[in-house]
């Protein structure tokens, strides 16, 4: 029988029962739709983080203190603090990697305006600290080479902090009181949102040496930050900064680094593998329902095998195969399933749009969901498909035919 043949035979079956066959594609529908739902939910989420992580800097590289051991027993991170301005000098002098190396003090505040009041971070910092961080500013402008060496009292503003603090205006120009040390407005910066839990717009940013001299009063770096031209440079410029503060340190070969070296990257990578985990544990419970429909397939092929039974009879007694017969049931089996992913992939787009606008989630489908998700239905149709084509096409001819 010509292939043709076959197929159109098995689309006349399928329309013949258009209730039955809508029942049987069911569950396929709501398989591929739920697996590309969950999928579009997890690929949206790491989406979402990533952009979040690429929103702290441009290529950063973050130097913070290492761990300090008493009596055998580690004090945890950052706990032995070392890093001044003097390794960051060296930075800038000997590396050949970096485009751009700032010091970072840091601490907490209650800052007072008028008749507001907001506690939030302080972050003093260079001037390179604005390339290094990729900031924008809304008004206003980023302090100068000559505000850092006199030291002057002059303040950034965070989005969030300047919306407590200066409900009715532009920040910029006012006078606040950060400890009770009068500062001036500057600049207020564009909002970057939230990252990882933490609002990057709640801080007041100003040079590191008026951090230091008038507010901390130490010689000592909460932070040293470095940016590279690329990427790909990152894990050369790591080996770079640690082989130079080991050496302004003075470490021999036996000890160990009294710093820690991160960059956005890794966190971006641990991030992703986390995400990546919970986007294939959502398809795989998904799936489930995908499995479901298979059964459901395989259940209404059997049935209809049994109500065709004097059919298949009747074209094995006037010359078709076995083959013939399994051929025919497989088609009509890939065929309800292949449908049935594909309308499902129009709900799963919809579902995924839907989840989108009620939860507020950023949903991401990737390309290659779809053709899975297609594909699997496919192999839906075939694994479950196959048992009832190969009862149908072992029927014994002569006793097809007397069946009732």
């Amino acid at each position: 029988m010509r292939k043709s043949t076959l197929i159109k035979v098995a689309a006349q079956s399928i329309l013949r029962n258009k209730l039955r066959t809508f029942l049987t594609m069911l569950g396929i529908v709501i398989g591929v739709a739920a697996v590309i739902v969950m999928v579009a939910v997890g690929y949206g989420a790491q989406t979402s983080i990533q952009k979040q992580i690429n929103s702290l800097g441009t290529n950063m590289i973050m130097v913070m203190p290492g761990a300090s051991v008493q009596g055998g027993v580690s004090m945890g991170s950052a706990s032995f603090n070392r890093l001044t301005v003097a390794d960051v000098e060296k930075l800038q002098r000997e590396s050949q990697l970096l485009l751009a190396v700032s010091p970072v003090v840091n601490g907490f505040a209650q800052i007072i305006a008028g008749a507001n009041n907001w506690r939030t971070r302080i972050e003093g910092a260079d001037t390179s600290y604005q390339t290094i961080r990729d900031l924008r500013f809304e008004s206003g402008s980023w302090f100068s080479e000559a505000d850092v060496r006199a030291m002057r009292k002059v303040a950034v503003l965070g989005e969030t902090v300047a919306n407590n603090l200066f409900p009715d205006g532009d920040a910029v120009g006012q006078q606040i009181r950060v400890r009770n040390v009068p500062f001036t407005v500057i600049g207020v910066l564009a909002s970057k949102g939230q990252t990882m839990g933490m609002d990057q717009d709640d801080v007041l940013m100003m040079p590191y040496t008026t951090a230091q001299v008038r507010l901390k009063g130490r010689s000592f770096l909460g932070q040293i930050v470095a940016s590279t031209s690329s990427p790909a440079e990152m894990p050369a410029a790591q080996d770079e900064i640690r082989s130079i503060l080991r050496e302004s340190h003075r470490l021999s070969d036996a000890d160990n680094d009294d710093f820690t070296i991160g960059n956005q990257n890794e966190l971006a990578d641990a991030v992703k593998q986390s995400t990546q985990v919970m986007t294939m544990l959502l398809a795989a419970i998904a799936s489930i329902s995908l499995l479901v429909g298979g059964i459901g397939i395989m259940n209404i092929m059997l049935v209809s095998v049994t109500e065709r039974t004097r059919e298949i009879g009747i074209r094995m007694a006037i010359g078709a195969r076995g083959r013939d017969v399994l051929t025919q049931f497989l088609i009509e089996s890939v065929v309800i399933s292949v449908f049935g992913g594909v309308i499902g992939i129009g709900f799963g787009f919809l579902g995924a749009a839907l989840v989108g606008f009620i939860t507020g989630w950023s949903t991401v489908t990737p390309p290659e969901a779809v053709l899975l998700a297609v594909g699997f239905s496919a192999a839906i149709g075939i694994f479950f498909g196959f048992y009832p084509a190969r009862q149908a096409a072992a029927l014994n001819p002569i006793q097809a035919l007397r069946y009732e």
